[in-house]
């Protein structure tokens, strides 16, 4: 029987790529994408990782199938190319629970306070704080601010949280976000899919938000830590390469599980549950790719004074905790990357 979906994917990502070619675009894919549009790109991985990526390219045209913040991200570091999002419909709940106004009004009840924005937050949420962030630095950076400075740290109460035990700092407020994949990954869910998989690690790759809610879990003593890789996407691509076992539980979105397999096909790997699926990542098809790229839409700009803001932000992370690894969890493996 002839499979007429993957032949549709097929003649699809050649036309995209024959006219990638002539516009000199790069096509970007969050690990949490659809597989087709996974397997279209020329780079696959985190937001920040993958922007930075770009910004490294000779391309005119950037292609970011991912979600707005991350082409706002792109932009950021990208000023001189062109920045487009197949569907504006590609939002992020985490990113949304807070804006510019409300930051700067956080701010106000706060005098001289530091803010500290993780990377999943608006160009102009990130113009608004004095460090990025990312899950893999979080720690770093926050230790690097002086103790008797206030933080505010935004928007994930889960990362927030877990930041906050692991450095011991008591004069940091912490937004309460959370990202709504955040539901379908709990701890009873994982003990449960542990116990029917012993003999299998736990990977939790927690950049894009959506099991920071483990990590927190894994500090606090509400996940046994034993067997535990806490992984950047590099890490978590490379580990089943490396590891004796066979089996594999998964803490993320349920999109990375077809890079895994398909760069893993002799082992086998079970999400932490099925049902984490961010339905904002899932909005980006191969025709509305296509469509982009015709069209060149839709672009994503920023005002150069945000942006210039929020690559400061952006920058004075990188001087700091580039590259650093996620804060550590007694007896969690940790994988230093991004």
């Amino acid at each position: 029987m002839v499979d007429t979906t993957a032949n549709h994917h097929a003649e699809l990502q050649q036309e995209i790529k024959i006219l990638a070619r002539g516009r000199n675009a790069v096509i970007l894919a969050h690990n949490y994408e659809r597989p087709e549009v996974q397997d279209v790109a020329d780079f696959v991985g985190d937001s920040l990782g993958l922007s930075r990526e770009a910004a490294k390219t000779k391309a005119d045209v950037i292609v970011f199938c991912g979600v707005h913040f991350m082409a706002e991200t792109a932009a950021v570091l990208s000023p001189q190319k062109t920045v487009l999002l197949p569907d504006l419909a590609a939002g992020c709940s985490l990113a949304a629970t807070i804006d510019a106004e409300q930051l700067r009004d956080w701010k106000a009840e706060h005098p001289g306070a530091v803010v500290v924005s993780y990377v999943n937050t608006t160009a102009e949420v990130k113009a608004e704080s004095d460090y990025c962030c990312t899950s893999g630095n979080a720690v770093e950076i926050v230790n690097s601010i002086p103790a008797e400075k206030e933080i505010l740290f935004l928007p994930d109460m889960f990362l927030g949280a877990h930041v906050r035990r692991i450095t011991g700092r008591a004069n940091m407020h912490v937004w309460m976000g959370e990202c709504h994949v955040h539901a379908g990954i709990d701890p009873e869910d994982i003990r449960l899919q542990r116990a029917a998989h012993p003999g299998a690690e736990f990977l939790i790759h927690p950049e894009c938000g959506c099991a920071t809610s483990v990590v927190e879990a894994v500090s606090a003593g509400d996940i046994d830590p034993v067997g535990v890789q806490i992984l950047s996407t590099e890490g978590m691509i490379r580990r089943p390469k490396m590891s004796e076992a066979d089996e594999f539980i998964v803490a993320t979105e349920v999109g990375i599980l077809h890079r895994l397999r398909r760069e893993n096909p002799n082992k086998t790997f079970h999400p932490a549950n099925p049902k984490a699926v961010c339905a904002f990542m899932k909005v980006t098809t191969l025709p509305k790719v296509l469509n982009s790229l015709r069209r060149m839409e839709h672009r994503i700009t920023v005002p150069e004074d945000i942006a210039a803001r929020a690559r400061l932000a952006i920058e004075r992370m990188v001087a700091i905790g580039g590259k650093t690894p996620l804060s550590p969890v007694p007896d969690a493996s940790v994988d230093p990357g991004e």
